[in-house]
């Protein structure tokens, strides 16, 4: 009996898996079980920022672990307050909530948002379109994409999506009764887009005006991904509220919610809560993250690796400009946007034991660890260019 057998048979069917058979990992490599290595410029969807087997997370959870694993949220928990006290000073926000993931972080500031509005009078959210919060029923409602909403109705109410990027449509749906923007400054599932200056130029004019929360889901973004610890500190806005996950725990499930003083007292105790989150060995994981992110020049590494990346990406865009449509991103979060579907090139990749994803149809998603050399860029760049040269996308 197979492994792929008994993974049809064992679960519900919502992962398309990829066929290799993964048995451990080290640095920016995955090895299988047959002996081979793959380069990984997946990170685990943007977890494993530092790589795979850290020695120092490795102690960490060692260390925690030979201490206690869990022993519930109505304990002041030391973990806890190491990390939170590196994020909130890093970021210059007055609260945290700790959660175990992206959506729940997402449902979190959905609740914050709405207890804020009815203080002020306020009950709808605004989110854009192509957007991605998760799978959850609350940000499922932030969502426009069939492909995710279908089936599971009726979502939450005074929703309401604008166009991605349209200032117009953006002027129109604002109105006193609104209480939070959510968005991505760099969508991910949508293909690598980021949202203009001039649109965030006009939000900023918008809250100054209305007075609503803006909350910036980073979850895939923050965390040194795009160059800087969060993708909004390219732009000239600071939101209200900043969600963050992924790379957070460094492998282990975990999130938080960031806020402000205009949202530091809306929780109050019995109002939100989570048993498993803010894990301490996660968190133990998580603030060897943020060491390593903010002391050990990962986020100029994420920086220059990723200009290295994206010049040697245009410099296959100008050598196959039949193939490859547009190359856009963020330090090492870029996507490569073809004319054609690219799952042949995913495909292709992972044969030559190289790991990738597919996103949107026809673009192809970078997001290594943030620890890759350039050495490793090229590798990955040599072998992209040999396979659009032998067997390009139809």
């Amino acid at each position: 009996m197979t492994i792929q057998y008994q993974e049809k048979n064992l679960f519900f069917n919502t992962y398309s898996r990829f066929p290799i058979k993964i048995i451990r990992g080290e640095g920016v490599y995955l090895y299988d079980d047959r002996g081979y290595r793959y380069l990984d410029m997946f990170a685990g969807l943007a977890v494993n920022a530092l790589g795979y087997s850290h020695p120092k997370i490795l102690q960490a959870i060692h260390d925690q672990s030979n201490k206690y694993i869990h022993i519930s949220n109505f304990f002041i928990q030391e973990t806890q307050i190491r990390l939170a006290e590196i994020l909130l000073e890093a970021s210059g926000y007055n609260k945290i909530f700790f959660c175990n993931s992206g959506t729940e972080g997402i449902e979190g500031a959905i609740k914050i948002a709405r207890k804020w509005g009815k203080k002020n009078g306020k009950n709808n959210i605004i989110s854009l379109s192509n957007s991605y919060h998760g799978r959850t029923l609350g940000s499922l409602s932030l969502m426009d994409r069939e492909k995710y909403r279908d089936g599971y109705g009726p979502f939450l109410s005074n929703c309401t999506i604008v166009k991605f990027n349209d200032v117009s449509d953006l002027k129109t749906s604002v109105s006193d009764s609104t209480c939070a923007i959510f968005l991505e400054f760099i969508q991910g599932e949508s293909g690598i887009i980021p949202v203009e200056e001039y649109f965030i130029r006009e939000l900023e004019k918008l809250r100054n005006k209305f007075n609503f929360l803006i909350v910036a889901d980073e979850i895939q973004t923050g965390l040194g991904r795009t160059g800087k610890l969060f993708s909004y500190e390219h732009c000239s806005l600071k939101p209200d509220i900043v969600v963050v996950a992924k790379a957070l725990g460094g492998g282990f499930p975990l999130g938080a919610i960031l806020g402000n003083d205009k949202v530091a007292d809306i929780f109050q105790p019995g109002t939100h809560g989570s048993t498993f989150g803010g894990n301490p060995v996660a968190c133990a994981a998580g603030k060897v993250v943020l060491d390593e992110l903010l002391n050990n020049n990962l986020i100029e590494n994420a920086k220059s690796s990723g200009e290295f990346l994206y010049t040697q990406l245009c410099d296959l865009k100008n050598l196959f400009p039949n193939i490859i449509k547009d190359v856009r991103g963020k330090g090492l979060m870029i996507g490569v946007e073809f004319f054609n579907d690219c799952l042949q090139i995913r495909n292709a990749l992972l044969e030559n034991k190289i790991i990738v994803n597919c996103t949107a149809g026809n673009v192809l998603r970078l997001l290594p660890p943030l620890i890759i050399s350039s050495q490793q860029i090229t590798e990955f760049i040599s072998t992209l260019k040999k396979i659009l040269e032998l067997n390009p996308p139809r």
